[in-house]
């Protein structure tokens, strides 16, 4: 699995567990709910600036975003 998969599949697992849809993650990090789904597919070479807001959406850190990755 490559690491734009990994992230993507932490991502999924931390939005679940947060039982929050995509659409609402998308909105709660200002970004589009269709780049949401293609970051979590792995699609999507994301920047560092679109994690951090990803990760502060979720109410985690960079740094326990990335754990397990």
């Amino acid at each position: 699995m490559d690491v734009k998969s990994k992230v993507g599949t932490r991502i999924r697992k931390l939005r679940e567990r947060s039982d929050i849809s995509q659409k609402d993650l998308a909105y709660s990090s200002d970004l589009d709910r269709s780049y949401i789904a293609s970051v979590e597919n792995g699609h999507r070479n994301i920047s560092i600036v679109n994690l951090e807001k990803i990760a502060k959406s979720l109410g985690v850190t960079l740094s326990e975003l990335f754990d397990g990755v």
